[in-house]
């Protein structure tokens, strides 16, 4: 069974009078989201879609922390925001210009969840904080702090100490001079609720705390308070959350015993690698690849099938190198045999499903594309027509979503397959070669002279005929030979598309041309 229906029905089952199933996740906007935080969002999204699936009502809420506070500038961002360290992050300016600087990373998500068909209810936390929605739990843990700490103590190695005990208060607090955490609370009164801080900008004040909309609780307690004031019962986290000393399980004790309410069911989820760097990617340091970036050279339902298609405890790389063309052919040649009712495997059924496979339109072969763009100087117009010639006829809007991500691709991560076809025979070339490969060369050009109804894989038979011999590695060496030469004085590379793709983009008649040396 796929892994994301194991958990629907873990939940069906262990909720069983459950009206609404709540699912959710979440991030702090400290920076651009990552692929990395995305297999948060779509652990959920698959198990909200395995529970209606199976007839239950869901809702799937994200919370975005923009309530914490600006704890590093990433490098994306310019150095001089450090002086708004320490402010929460729906209160710092935008990068941009306009909004906050919250608002300007979380509509980068936001917009790239709709190519994904993700929709969430989204809960902004510094609106739920200002508004005085939580006042009561907050009340709630003020009064409980000290078995907040001794809870938090039951997860450390050190030693309790009484008096940090009785000054220790389970939230940060905004300052209302500087709009800064960098406060100590000094004072609190039980029963008025007046609390007394001071602050290292000099500030020293007091408020009301039934009254006060800067108070923010420390991420253990708030993480249990969450999921008591929204009524969670699943939630995915990270593998750094997940140790047994790590914040899902301080958490869990927080909500039972500080707020009555039964954690979540949890699944910890492994991290994103990108192939070939080595760096955990970090919102806050700016090391990142952003769902939007890689929604420019994977079509979102390859994205969601690669994350379908693994466990969450699974950890796996995304790579934007050569494996691009083999993750294509991989869902390419999956999507068919699903289309055709031959596929066998359930779970990489299930996943194609997951990913909203039975929503895409026709398409081109990414490979294929890939193969020919560049030849064609990425013309939209030549690349429909090379595609009608081999049988696929495709319309603008059809070939598009795969053209505009081939040539993204090509440009901006595998520009060595810009190769451009030359314009003059390469007689520099052909002169170093010996009597017997220009032979195979001359071969081959009357090859396509005489034979002009030879296309395909009979053209490309023909074309390893040229080098028939008795001796099997005689002949693969000849073969071998053959094709390097014939790249290099059609393109100037070694290698290239299959011949048959080749000649059809550069043209019989122009490859003739090219290969033809002798009188």
């Amino acid at each position: 069974m796929h892994w994301a229906f194991q958990i629907a029905e873990k939940l069906i089952e262990k909720y069983p009078a459950k009206n609404v199933f709540i699912c959710a996740s979440g991030i702090s906007p400290s920076g651009s989201v990552h692929i990395g935080n995305f297999r948060e969002i779509v652990t959920t999204f698959f198990v909200v879609k395995a529970l209606e699936s199976l007839g239950k009502k869901t809702r799937f809420i994200f919370s975005w922390d923009d309530f914490d506070r600006l704890r590093k500038v990433p490098q994306n961002v310019a150095s001089t925001y450090e002086s708004y360290i320490g402010m929460p992050y729906s209160e710092v300016p935008s990068p941009s210009g306009k909004g906050s600087y919250a608002q300007y990373f979380e509509k980068q998500l936001e917009d790239s969840l709709q190519a994904f068909g993700i929709e969430p209810q989204f809960i902004y936390q510094s609106i739920e904080y200002r508004s005085g929605r939580y006042l009561s739990h907050i009340q709630t843990a003020m009064k409980k702090r000290r078995e907040i700490y001794d809870i938090l103590m039951r997860f450390k190695t050190e030693e309790p100490a009484i008096e940090e005990r009785e000054d220790f208060y389970p939230l940060s607090l905004y300052c209302q001079s500087c709009n800064k955490d960098t406060t100590t609370i000094t004072s609190f009164d039980e029963n008025s609720g007046n609390l007394e801080y001071r602050c290292i900008c000099g500030n020293k004040d007091m408020q009301t705390l039934m009254h006060s909309n800067n108070l923010k609780l420390n991420w253990k307690v708030d993480w249990a308070m969450r999921w008591m004031a929204e009524d969670v019962i699943f939630e995915p986290g990270g593998r750094d959350h997940s140790s047994a000393t790590g914040s899902y399980n301080v958490s869990k004790v927080m909500a039972k015993e500080i707020f009555q309410y039964e954690a979540p069911e949890y699944i910890a989820y492994e991290f994103i690698g990108l192939k070939g760097i080595k760096e955990k990617m970090s919102s806050s340091s700016g090391n990142v690849i952003t769902p939007n970036e890689l929604l420019k050279v994977y079509i979102p339902e390859l994205i969601l099938f690669m994350f379908a298609k693994y466990k969450p405890s699974s950890a796996f790389n995304i790579g934007l190198d050569e494996d691009v063309l083999r993750n294509y052919s991989e869902f390419e040649r999956y999507r068919t045999s699903y289309e055709r009712g031959t596929l066998t495997d359930e779970d990489i059924k299930i996943s194609l499903e997951l990913a909203g496979v039975k929503g895409i339109n026709r398409q081109p072969n990414f490979n294929q594309v890939a193969g020919i763009f560049p030849l064609i100087d990425f013309k939209m117009n030549a690349l429909q027509t090379f595609l009608r010639q081999n049988g696929d006829d495709f319309t603008i809007k059809e070939i598009k979503p795969i053209s505009d991500r081939v040539s993204y691709w090509i440009k901006h991560w595998n520009q060595q397959r810009l190769v451009k076809i030359n314009q003059e025979r390469n007689t520099t070339y052909y002169k170093t070669l010996s009597q017997k490969q220009n032979e195979k060369i001359d071969q081959l050009a009357k090859l396509l002279s005489t034979e002009q109804t030879l296309t395909g894989d009979a053209l490309l038979s023909r074309i390893y005929a040229l080098c028939h011999h008795e001796n099997k590695k005689k002949m693969r060496e000849c073969q071998k030979k053959l094709f390097e030469d014939v790249y290099q004085l059609l393109i100037n590379e070694d290698n290239g598309p299959r011949f048959p793709i080749l000649f059809s983009a550069i043209g019989r008649e122009k490859v003739i041309e090219l290969l033809t040396f002798s009188k």
